[in-house]
């Protein structure tokens, strides 16, 4: 005989405020272990992949783990150098923009720039902000990232927790689905399924055209000479997960640096907005249709606010678990809403004899 539904209720309810507790007081200490486990949930079909063309788990946990650090190497030495240069170059760089945007309002538009035109006041007041503060934000950005991720922790915990947890992954599913209440198994799964489905598509998908799009980007304005351009290329790619705003935030800094850059060749100018144009273009038709589909059930405004909840409550660590929580409410919202429009409570008597 099943528990009340308040009770059970209940249970759930003491369950999500220890999961929320523990993200809360243990944030920086298991922060390893949901990196790691991250980067096994998006490894685990690669490896079933390598096992259904004949390896062993084992041997094909290795040959993903010696990819992976391949890759990691050869993008710590080749990438990251290059991309703390340029960030902290655009930085320096960011008070002569705005001297030079200055000049170009005053020339083009002498009535906006007159003494005491607020306009005015505002862009002097960024450019000292953004001279004072701007090294000092990236420095403190810098060492608050490496107090929370430490090279310790990069280069030996996450890789072999990582190695362990892919290792058992199948087993591990196993085993908690050996533990599911008998009563609610089924349900449970038909949930779990979604919400893997979910996550799968968004995670798998979406971070795969996150890399190419962001690649795409940053190779496209370096080609071009536009400087900053894999800073800005990283940054569009990265946040390319919400729609149009990756394309909108790289486009309007390559864009403007592009016109202070190539002042008067309006054929550079040109090719900086068509590679964005293109890129928009390919991510819309080509690369968001094949690596994640139609739909993932992850409203852009849901993420958005998910990330600001989580980041703000739980730091780096919300921010890592944000998106499978709100894939996770979201698939149980709507399994609640459709039990709700199948109830007594929104029909009423309208089915009753």
């Amino acid at each position: 005989m099943a528990l009340p539904v308040r009770q059970q209720a209940t249970y759930w309810a003491i369950a999500a405020a220890v999961v929320m507790v523990v993200l809360w007081k243990l944030g920086n200490v298991i922060l390893p272990f949901v990196l790691a486990g991250a980067i096994a949930y998006v490894l685990d079909p690669i490896a079933d992949r390598l096992e259904r063309l004949g390896l062993s788990r084992v041997m094909s946990v290795v040959v993903i783990t010696a990819v992976a650090l391949l890759v990691f190497v050869l993008i710590i030495l080749l990438v990251i150098p290059t991309l703390i240069r340029q960030t902290t170059g655009l930085i320096d760089m960011a008070p002569t923009l705005f001297g030079q945007l200055q000049a170009w309002l005053t020339e083009k538009f002498p009535q906006v720039m007159v003494e005491g035109n607020p306009v005015r006041q505002q862009l002097i007041a960024i450019g000292q902000a953004i001279q004072s503060k701007g090294g000092d934000l990236f420095n403190g950005l810098l060492s608050s990232a490496l107090s929370i991720i430490n090279i310790a922790v990069l280069l030996v915990v996450v890789p072999v927790v990582a190695f362990y947890l892919l290792l058992d992954w199948d087993r591990m599913v196993a085993e908690v689905d050996d533990l599911l209440p008998r009563d609610h198994a089924p349900m449970i799964r038909q949930l779990a399924a979604e919400i893997d489905r979910t996550l799968s598509s968004f995670i798998r998908g979406q971070g795969t055209v996150c890399l190419v799009m962001g690649t795409y980007y940053a190779v496209s304005l370096m080609v071009a000479g536009l400087n900053f351009g894999l800073v800005i290329g990283s940054v569009a790619g990265l946040i390319t997960f919400i729609p149009y705003v990756g394309a909108l935030v790289g486009g309007t800094l390559a864009i403007g640096l592009a016109v202070f850059q190539f002042w008067g060749n309006n054929t550079m100018i040109a090719v900086v907005v068509g590679i964005f144009a293109f890129g928009q273009f390919m991510e819309g038709n080509i690369v968001t249709p094949r690596l994640v589909g139609k739909s993932v059930g992850l409203h852009p405004v849901w993420l958005i606010f998910a990330l600001s909840v989580f980041g703000a409550l739980f730091g780096f660590v919300g921010l890592l678990v944000a998106v499978p929580f709100s894939a996770m409410l979201g698939v149980i919202a709507r399994f609640a809403l459709g039990h709700y429009k199948e109830g007594r409570l929104y029909r009423g008597l309208e089915d009753q004899p």
